[in-house]
This record gives structure tokens, sequence and C-alpha cells, in this order.
């Protein structure tokens, strides 16, 4: 479904109810034959509770209020959904999304009206922008004081359009099922994306019936999933035929569940594989054609692949500025084949010669057979001249970094550590800056799931409640936040909800007592005029604060880590720590830097391998 306002609902076809026989329903599902579903006399509030635990909701990260305060009720009497009770709406709605990246299931966040709704925005906003299924829940001042200017009255609908998949104002009880089940569809289906409920408290205080329906009805709503079998021959001909073919690979092919599917791809079609930042873990890193990540942070390889392919075939990936640089100047010797599930997002940005629209499974497993057939009636391309390039460029201008020269740590070597210590099973959740772009370079990922951060909004503060979530949605895997020091104190009061929770995730907060990626661009851009980025977190005798006293304050266990001797012990006492939360304070070098780059607005060819090294690879074609 296209972003952007929407006055009308979504309207999608009929989905019947699945037999009873069928595995328990997923969240949005309707329910099986044998379960209640008649229509029973309860209250608004009460509605509310028992459409969550039809649509199967197992969790929901949420702040009492007043105007959502009925709902609060019935749902301390529900046996089937357990309530966390974050510390900032902004918390729970990361958390929501946490636990959507790990579980796999649509993730729940409820709120009271007014700023309890708009404290929400920051979180919906981010989920949008990387297609996270969410229902946000909110509560809303009584249907006779809409407009008004009521106490806490804040028209969240509005505010949303522009970020939601959809949204919902409900005033009468009797839609609440219905609504729902509906936003559970929506946020669930085609492009996942959030979807906002708000609910008048005056139709949760009044009485209805329940009634939780057997079918989804919205006509005008079809995500198509089936991709057109012509598009799909011309894709498989053209990769059969390219000599310089690549694999961009987008966030989508995780959400379309098609990691499996790719791999096989890309043994099929021996081209070489770039995940974007939403994708890493799409493709083992330890794959022999995955050149790593593209973009402005990207290895040069995978940079350089882009611009000197024939043939760039995306899936589930947009075309983002922050992967292509200046757009113009993208891969211009390319013949473009774009396969997404949102047909909005095919030739937004870069033209396609082949659109495809579809889902991702379904698009691979239709292309994989016809790629077959092209090879078995003109054989395999040629691709050795490629393939001696690539490895050129691979071996030439590998990931790396050069050592501090103030005697800190290097945080590349903090970062590669937890991820060489804590394994690939684990899960790596980061907020934004340099922390952000170390964690997604020298971390391996190894599988789908394991990467999780905040990439088209960049959201500061992502790690610590999204951490949280992923850890309540798949508890037997360890959680790392890889936290910047800035980012971690806009968060960090979700500690306390960990700590009550028994949520024990590991927090690392690489520590360069400055905002680091601003920091960068000064020093790059603006002649070192460091300018109000400077936090005073560590580097002295002054800690404001004291993120180990911090730590202990929630009731976590605070480690510090100043020398390179110590860095595995202290990882290694961290993951020794499993009853309680801990946080890890690495006093690192604020003058190390994010290399690769490619400076905002300048064409990849413009890549920088390190601070005044450019690899000028040969233009000729």
């Amino acid at each position: 479904m296209a972003q952007g306002p929407h006055p009308a609902p979504p309207r999608a076809a009929v989905r019947p109810v699945r037999p009873a026989a069928e595995a328990t329903p997923r969240q949005g599902d309707a329910p099986a034959a044998d379960r209640r579903i008649g229509p029973e006399k309860v209250t608004g509030a009460q509605s509310i509770v028992r459409s969550l635990e039809e649509a199967g909701v197992e969790v929901v990260f949420g702040i009492p209020g007043g105007a959502i305060l009925p709902t609060y009720d019935p749902l301390m009497d529900s046996s089937r959904v357990r309530h966390v009770l974050v510390r900032h709406e902004q918390g729970g709605g990361h958390a929501a999304a946490g636990y959507a990246y790990s579980s796999g299931k649509v993730g729940v966040t409820m709120a009271t009206s007014g700023p309890g709704a708009t404290n929400l925005v920051t979180a919906i906003a981010d989920a949008n922008m990387d297609s996270v299924p969410m229902v946000a829940i909110t509560g809303q001042v009584g249907a006779s004081m809409i407009g008004t200017d009521a106490f806490q009255e804040a028209d969240i609908v509005g505010i949303t359009l522009p970020v939601t998949k959809h949204n919902y104002l409900v005033t009468d009880p009797d839609d609440i099922p219905r609504t729902i089940a509906e936003a559970f569809h929506v946020a669930s289906s085609g492009r996942p994306g959030p979807v906002l409920v708000d609910i008048a408290k005056s139709a949760m205080q009044a009485q209805t019936t329940f009634s939780w329906p057997q079918e989804i009805n919205l006509p005008g709503y079809h995500p198509v999933t089936k991709p057109h079998a012509k598009q799909i021959r011309e894709a498989a001909r053209l990769l059969a035929t390219s000599r310089r073919p690549v694999l961009y690979v987008g966030g989508g092919v995780i959400r379309a569940g098609a990691s499996d599917l790719l791999r096989r791809l890309t043994d099929a079609s021996g081209a070489p594989v770039v995940t974007t930042l939403m994708a890493r873990g799409a493709l083992p890193d330890s794959h022999p054609q995955h050149l790593g990540m593209p973009g402005m942070h990207g290895t040069v390889a995978a940079v350089a692949a882009l611009q000197k392919a024939d043939l760039v075939v995306a899936l589930g990936a947009r075309f983002d500025d922050r992967v292509t640089g200046l757009l113009a100047s993208f891969a211009p010797g390319a013949t473009v084949v774009h396969a997404d599930i949102d047909p909005a997002e095919i030739g937004k940005n870069k033209r396609a010669d082949v659109p495809i629209v579809g889902d991702l499974r379904e698009v691979i497993a239709d292309l994989l057979p016809e790629l077959e057939r092209e090879h078995g009636q003109h054989g395999r391309p040629d691709l050795e001249a490629w393939w001696k390039q690539l490895d050129d460029w691979r071996e030439t201008f590998p990931l790396g970094y050069d050592e501090p020269t103030d005697g800190l740590l290097a945080p590349q070597h903090v970062i590669t550590r937890i991820g060489e210590i804590s394994g690939p099973e684990s899960i790596f959740v980061s907020g934004v800056g340099q922390h952000q772009m170390w964690a997604a370079q020298f971390i391996r990922y190894e599988r789908p799931g394991s990467w999780v951060n905040s990439g088209g909004l960049g959201t500061m503060g992502f790690a610590v409640p999204a951490a949280m979530g992923a850890k309540v949605g798949d508890p037997s895997r360890t959680v790392w936040a890889i936290d910047g020091d800035g980012c971690f104190q806009m968060t960090n009061q979700e500690l306390a909800t960990c700590t009550i929770n028994e949520i024990p995730i590991k927090v690392a907060v690489v520590n360069n007592s400055s905002l680091g990626m601003v920091r960068q661009w000064q020093t790059l851009f603006y002649e070192s005029r460091y300018s109000n980025t400077d936090l005073h977190t560590g580097h002295g005798t002054a800690r404001v604060p004291d993120f180990v006293k911090l730590a202990d304050a929630y009731g976590a266990v605070g480690l510090r880590c100043e020398t390179k001797a110590d860095v595995d012990a202290t990882i290694k006492r961290a993951m020794e720590i499993d009853d309680r939360p801990v946080v890890v304070d690495f006093t690192v070098s604020r003058d190390s830097m994010v290399w690769p780059m490619v400076a905002a607005g300048v064409s990849n060819d413009a890549i920088q391998y390190a601070r005044g090294i450019s690899p000028a690879w040969d233009r000729e074609d």
C-alpha cells in the first residue's frame, strides 16, 4: 500500500476463517472455527482486550493514562496478553518493533491520548520507514469532546496520516473487533507497516456485543503477491546473459522470509550480492559471492560493483539515497530489474527497465526455474572477468581501521570482538550513528533476524527499547544493544523496565564522549569546528553521567573497559550474567571515523576508502 494520506479505509479481498484443524492462528488471522466468536455482552474496553486475544497477541508494551484507562482494567484479567509497563511511550513503540523483528509477529504498543499518543509518533514513523508490522492502540477523549480541545486531546489520526500504513478513529464500540482485526491484517500483509487504532474513551465505557469477524472483507485492498510471468522471464533472460550482474538486496527479502530462496538464486546465478543496511544477514557474510554492504559507508567492492554493473537486480530495495549517492550517477551503465511488493516503490527513485510487483518469496521462487531454463538453452554466462575485477577490489580495499594514537580503545575492535565472542546466533540491535555503521561493517551476520536497527528514519534512542522487545520476542537468544553514549542517554530509562520484568539484555555503550557521527562530519566538512558535540561522558575525570553508576541505579550490572587487554574479559563477563541487564561502558577514541565514506549528495564514484584515499577504479567498460 502506498504511503501518504488516505482518507478512505483500505479495502481488500475477503479472507475466510481457516479450518479448525490448521495450526494456531497467527496475528491478524481470523480465528479457527472452534474458538469463541459469537455475540457476547461486554464493555468496549473488554472488547479491545478480547480482540487482542483473538488476534493472537502475546505481549503489549504500553503505559496507562486517563483516556486508555478503561482498557487497562480488563487487561489485568487477561490470561493470554502480557503487558510490559515501559517508562516512555517512544520506548514502548521501539520495543514493539524489536519484538516484531525477532518474533516475526505484529508488535503491539498502547498509549493514552494527547502527549501519550504524540510520544509514539517517532516510533511509528520509524516502523513505517523500515516496513515493520506494528499495531498502536491509543485512547482518545470521549466522542462528544472530540474537536473541543479537551484535556489531553490531540488529533493523532491526523498527525500520523503520513507515517502509518493506515489508521482508524473508533467512536462506536460495535466497530472495535472488526477494526482491530483489519488493523492486524493490514499491518502484516503486503508491505508490512504500522497501523494506528485510536479509540474514544466513550466507546470503551459503553456496552456492546463482542463478535470476532469470521472473515475480513476489504474489497479495495489487494496486495499483489504473484509476479507477472512475462516480467519474470525477462528478468531471467537478463540475468542469464549479463556479463556484470549484481543482486542488490534490500530489507524486503528479510520481511518476506525469502533468505533461503535468495541463497539458491545467488548460487544459481553466480552473481555477486550486496546487502543493504536493512538486509544484513539476508545472505550469510561468509558466502563467497557476498560483497558486503553498499552505499555511503559500504565496502569499496560493493559500491564499485553497482557502479560498474551492466545489470542490477534489486530485490526488496528502494534505491535509498544512502545507497545511491547522487542518483543521476548511480549504476549508469546498468539495466535495472526492480522487484518489490509495494508498486509505489518501483520507479519512484530509479527507473526500472523490468518492473516486478510481488512477494519476494514468490518472485524468487518463480525466477529460479526460469533461470535454470535459460541456462539450459543458452549456457551459463561467463563471469570470470567480472569476478577477477571484484576479487581485486575486495583484496585491495578490505574493511579495516587504524589503531588510535590517543591510547584509547578502537571502537571497531570492540564491536568486532562482541560479534565474535557472542556469536552468530545472537541478536545485535544498534542505535544510530558511527557505532551503527561499525556494527553493520564489523559484525559477521550469518542469518536473517540477527541484525536490528533504525535504517530509514535513523532514530537515536532506538537500541535499548528495541533490544528489550527483541529479547521478549525471542528470549532464548543473547541480545546485545550496540549503542553510543548519545543514543543511550535518550532511552536508557527502559533499563528499569528490563530489570523489573527480568529482560536480561546486554548494552555495549561505545563511549567516545561525543555525538560521534556529527563530530566526524564537523571534522571533514566544518574545519574541525566542534560545535555542541562534546557530551562529557568520558575521556576525563568527570563523567556526566557515569554509566556504571547509572546501570547500578537501575538494578543492572555496570562494567567499564578502558584498555585493549581487558576487552575480551569484559565481554565474557557480560556474557556470563543472564539474570539482569548488563551495561558495559567502553571508553573509545573520539577521533575514530567510519570508512569507507561517500559524502552526501555526491556520486558513489567519489567514495573515499580512508581519509585522502580514493580508489579510482578503472572506468573503462
